[in-house]
């Protein structure tokens, strides 16, 4: 299988990494604060019928930012997602959003609804969509805070708690190696720039009901019940749209890729 091409793309404020592979119509595959390399295993598996795109967010792995104090507004995201569907070309494409991704492909639809064809929401973290709003921005809030007073560390332990979601198995291991310096910068710029304004977004719900674009609420089967998932579904409510269900949780298609990749071409098709 042919390798991906790999690119920059000068943007307003930052230089972004991406990665090319496959033929067809484009896919863009969204993450944050995850990049291409989140997407390692789902990528090659449309590159047969799709040509898909993956990158890094500005600021994380190989994506510069000119200015490190930026706020990863959804908006400002949102703008980064358009101008690199717009250097690909070839009309309005498909995106796959996953977490803060997801949040990304929403205040893409609702901005710029012509560069999009269709998008799949996997588990945006919209809080303010939950019945228990303010309960849930509490529960933000002291994380952000966990972070502020405690570092990263700290800040994922009761993420962790908050969202029902594992953060790995180190725990469990007698011997856990120390995460390495890249990560924790990216833990660092996550919990101070990206996590409160991707996780209290407000979808524009009227322009995404207006939209030329589809757009597909998705869920993981194993993450009902977690914090994402009650919010994807949140999400579906509002809409009007039924939540459709993935193979695995939050990061199903790192799980079960094949059953993943599979799910996403029926519901493209």
């Amino acid at each position: 299988m042919p390798l991906p091409t790999s690119q920059f793309l000068d943007v307003p404020g930052a230089r972004l990494y991406y990665e090319v592979q496959g033929a067809g119509p484009p896919i863009l595959l969204v993450g944050h604060p995850m990049g291409s390399s989140g997407f390692a295993l789902l990528a090659p598996r449309l590159t047969e019928g799709f040509t898909v795109v993956t990158f890094d967010p500005r600021g994380f792995d190989r994506s510069t930012i000119d200015d490190p104090d930026q706020d990863a507004e959804p908006d400002l995201l949102a703008d980064d997602a358009r101008d690199l569907l717009e250097a690909i070309g070839r009309g309005p494409a498909h995106v796959f959003g996953s977490s803060g991704g997801a949040v990304t492909g929403l205040a893409l639809v609702a901005k710029y609804p012509d560069h999009v064809a269709t998008l799949v929401a996997h588990e945006p973290p919209v809080a303010l969509l939950l019945p228990e709003a303010e309960e849930a921005r509490v529960g933000i809030h002291e994380i952000y805070d966990a972070f502020r007073d405690s570092g990263s560390s700290a800040a994922w332990q009761r993420f962790a708690a908050f969202t029902g979601m594992s953060m790995g198995s180190q725990g469990d291991d007698p011997d856990p190696q120390p995460p390495s310096p890249e990560a924790v910068a990216a833990s660092e710029r996550f919990f101070r720039h990206g996590f409160l304004p991707i996780a209290l977004y407000q979808p524009d719900l009227a322009a995404l009901q207006a939209s030329s674009a589809r757009v597909i609420v998705a869920g993981g089967i194993t993450s009902k019940g977690q914090f994402a998932h009650r919010t994807a579904a949140a999400l579906a409510e509002r809409l009007g749209n039924p939540l459709v269900e993935f193979p695995g949780g939050h990061v199903g298609f790192v799980t079960d890729p094949d059953e993943f990749a599979a799910i996403l071409r029926r519901v493209l098709a």
